[in-house]
């Protein structure tokens, strides 16, 4: 048994150490040299601070600011610590009662947009509930708002959206998409914070 036990034992220590040790952080200084920003969490910083990161989306809720896709996470929205979508499928009577509130909400919000179809990820929540990103057309129907309340002009307000769209990876992968957040803090350089 002794002869059976000892080599096993030295085994599981020498597969602890280096799969347990040595390889996550062998794996962590490669990372760390070939992507530094991604690595730190991709956070952005204004005023010295950090405000955020680019891959976790955060609420909005000003007049003044481009507004996110909702959250499903709890027991608050973008609670990254509790990444989730909501489970509700497309028949879900509480799937739509909450799409209808969130309409409901938007066409009050903007009411210069009329009768103008809503686009869906401004009603629909992402997988994760931390999606940081909103289509150009989800940013576009906001552009009105947000131009009056800052009193600038829709054409510079469109420019800026234009300038903060990122395009399919590679040009094939993806589909174009407005960060919110770099959406945003651009706004504050241009006019400074806003409720």
């Amino acid at each position: 048994m002794r002869t059976l036990l000892r080599p096993a034992l030295a085994l599981l220590a020498l597969f602890s150490l280096g799969t347990g040790l040595l390889y996550p952080l062998l794996l962590t200084a490669v990372i760390g040299l070939m992507f530094p920003d991604q690595a730190r969490g991709s956070l952005l910083t204004a005023g010295g601070r950090v405000v955020g990161s680019r891959l976790v989306g955060q609420p909005f809720e000003g007049p003044g600011y481009f507004h996110g896709r909702p959250s499903a996470t709890s027991p608050y929205p973008y609670n990254a610590a509790s990444s989730s979508g909501s489970n509700l499928g497309p028949s879900s009577a509480a799937l739509l009662e909450a799409v209808k509130a969130r309409v409901a909400a938007l066409r009050a919000e903007h009411p210069e947009m009329g009768a103008t179809p809503i686009p869906i990820d401004l009603v629909t929540t992402s997988g994760s509930g931390l999606d940081p990103h909103l289509s150009p057309a989800a940013a576009a129907y906001q552009i009105r708002r947000v131009a009056r309340v800052r009193g600038r002009s829709v054409e510079q307000l469109r420019a800026l959206v234009a300038q903060h769209t990122e395009g399919r990876l590679l040009g094939l992968w993806g589909e174009p998409r407005v960060n919110v957040l770099t959406l945003n803090l651009a706004l504050d350089q241009l006019d400074g914070p806003r409720s």
